[in-house]
């Protein structure tokens, strides 16, 4: 009987083996590489991240510790503990994937294009400019029962285009997976692997969306082909791991 278990025990334990593998936090499966993926983060230093008020990372306000990048706490104000942190180069047609888990009345957000020579509203603090997948307690931070029809909820496009309302949300405290795919003038928004936001860029109707939200004050705002990535401190702590990016080759001239 001993035996026959031991033997059982080790079929189940070499069975769990590759899946256990192939979760790992900050790693990539053989098929991630061979698709062209390669992490932002390794789980371990800040390497591949700057501050956005200077070249180097913010030595307070951020933590990396157990495999996660994480915000402090600092009561909620935007940008008013070490500021937001960026890609140290911009990136333009690509698909990025992060994880993130966020605490009660939360607010962050990734954002993508974003030009650090668009001066943030504030007297210059605040979080730097650009478009935003927004990140939020939907049902705690007041942030979601402003804007329109919801746009600034979990997953939108930040003041401009809201999420499906059947987006598949996580309970706060576990993880969710944000997927972000910019190819040329195709951008879409994904939540734990179901899109939730579609739109095209250089359209008149996404030129409209730009007039109609806080961003028509910055000219030529949505136009660059490019920009930075970045992870927003808004005082509240939320954390990240398994940040992974991919770069597409060029669109299609239409």
């Amino acid at each position: 009987m001993l035996i026959r278990t031991t033997f059982l025990a080790a079929i189940l334990l070499a069975s769990t083996v590759p899946a256990l593998t192939q979760t790992t936090p900050n790693t990539l499966s053989p098929k991630e590489k061979s698709e062209g993926w390669r992490l932002l983060f390794d789980g371990k230093t800040t390497n591949g991240w700057r501050s956005t008020h200077g070249p180097a990372f913010p030595a307070t306000g951020w933590e990396v510790k157990d495999g996660l990048i994480t915000v402090t706490e600092h009561s909620g104000e935007e940008g008013g503990n070490a500021g937001d942190i960026i890609t140290t180069r911009k990136y333009d047609n690509f698909e990025l994937s992060v994880d993130f888990r966020i605490t009660p009345g939360a607010n962050s957000g990734i954002k993508y294009f974003v030009n650090l020579n668009m001066t943030p509203g504030h007297e210059g603090h605040g979080s730097a400019i650009g478009f935003e997948y927004q990140i939020l307690d939907d049902a705690l931070h007041p942030d979601g029962k402003k804007g329109r029809d919801g746009d600034r909820t979990l997953a939108s496009l930040y003041d401009m285009i809201p999420a499906a309302k059947d987006k598949p949300t996580k309970p706060i405290g576990e993880w969710n997976t944000a997927r972000i795919v910019v190819n040329g003038a195709h951008c879409e928004h994904w939540l734990n692997g179901v899109k939730v936001v579609e739109y095209e860029r250089f359209t008149p109707q996404f030129r409209q969306l730009v007039a109609d939200s806080k961003y028509h004050v910055y000219p030529n705002f949505g136009e660059a082909n490019d920009g930075y990535i970045l992870l927003q401190d808004h005082g509240f702590p939320v954390s990240f791991r398994n940040i992974k990016i991919r770069e597409l080759p060029p669109a299609p001239a239409k």
